[in-house]
């Protein structure tokens, strides 16, 4: 058997492209350490849409 870990994956998504309107949405999968970081996480990541780097939030 598999012993459970910490590690859980979680959805982030752009949140300027989402205040601007712009159809569409920019999201990225990733694993983070629920014990380490029970808050949600913010990171900045490559948005193709608007072509740059944007914040991009931990959704539910």
């Amino acid at each position: 058997m598999g012993k459970k870990g910490n590690r859980i994956q979680v959805i982030l998504e752009c949140i300027e492209q989402k205040k601007s309107g712009i159809s569409g949405s920019s999201r990225y999968i990733t694993t983070k350490n629920k014990k380490n970081t029970p808050n949600r996480i913010k990171l900045k990541k490559y948005n193709p849409i608007l072509k740059k780097y944007t914040i991009h939030k931990e959704i539910k």
